[in-house]
């Protein structure tokens, strides 16, 4: 049996025995939550993406049944979305576009619920004032709910560019992140600024986008993040060295992921292995992409 799977199954024996006790079972995912966190901090400290993508799928569904059980807890909530986005996008996102969009429609669905415990209400369909007004008042503590929930919806976006619905979201999508962007610029390696530099970068200039501003907030994510989270150089290669012309930035950028290792920062050698998984493709197309 692989490594990562054994916690899982032990979680979920614990939790399918443990729970018989209707009145002890919120103690119970409460504790196997705790336990799960150690799991989620192990597979992102892993560099074998293949023990990591078949072993995620049972760990999405032990938080979905402890959801199920205690629907309210905004840790579980935030943890799921995130883990839901991060494996749609590390794993899915290239080879099957289909099911990735199912997987951040299920991140998405979960951070409107956990934005409306925070104080959102009706984040989705709200008259867009007064989703604006709720999002004013959000202070620190709300960073990490309005970064993970405005990635995840952005990504869901992203898409399922050919549906009014979804691109009519958008701006309560921007409104998050500069709301982050304000409060803590510097916060999961600077991915605020990552967010805002492909947001510019994606979008024609007659539709808000523009390539000054978007290298810009690449350059100061790479300052934030000091270079650990080596999916930075990817995206600023990709999506602003690509668009600019830039031959030359496009494959130095992407050499200082190569040139890195994966364990730069050992919790997040899982996405620095994807990172440099990517580089190497994108480097192996160059003459394509620059022809």
């Amino acid at each position: 049996m692989k490594l990562l799977q054994i916690p899982i199954l032990l979680c979920l024996i614990c939790l399918f025995l443990l729970t018989g006790c209707l009145p002890n079972k919120k103690l119970t995912v409460a504790a196997t939550a705790t336990l799960l966190e150690g799991v989620a901090k192990s597979a992102f400290q892993q560099s074998d993406l293949k023990l990591v993508r078949e072993g995620i799928p049972a760990y999405l569904m032990l938080m979905d049944g402890m959801i199920e059980t205690v629907p309210d807890n905004e840790q579980l909530l935030i943890n799921a979305s995130q883990t839901y986005s991060s494996f749609a996008s590390a794993f899915m996102e290239e080879s099957d576009p289909d099911y990735a969009k199912l997987l951040y429609r299920k991140a998405r669905q979960y951070s409107l619920r956990f934005l409306e415990i925070r104080g959102l209400k009706n984040p989705a369909e709200s008259l867009f004032d007064d989703f604006k007004e709720s999002v004013k008042h959000c202070g620190g503590k709300d960073v990490p709910y309005l970064f993970w929930a405005a990635a995840s919806w952005g990504n869901w976006i992203k898409l399922n560019l050919d549906s009014m619905e979804a691109l009519a979201e958008l701006p309560r999508v921007e409104l998050m992140m500069k709301k982050v962007l304000e409060l803590d610029e510097g916060f999961y390696y600077g991915g605020p600024h990552i967010f805002m530099g492909i947001w510019f970068a994606s979008w024609p200039r007659d539709a808000g986008g523009d390539l000054k501003k978007a290298q810009k907030h690449f350059q100061r994510a790479l300052e934030m993040g000091k270079g650990k989270f080596l999916m930075t150089y990817v995206y600023y290669a990709d999506y602003y060295a690509r668009r600019a012309p830039d031959k030359d930035l496009f494959v130095s950028t992407l050499q200082k992921v190569l040139d890195a290792p994966a364990d730069i920062s050992p919790e997040i050698t899982l996405l620095n292995t994807v990172a440099r998984k990517r580089a190497v493709e994108l480097l192996s197309r160059k003459d394509e992409i620059f022809e």
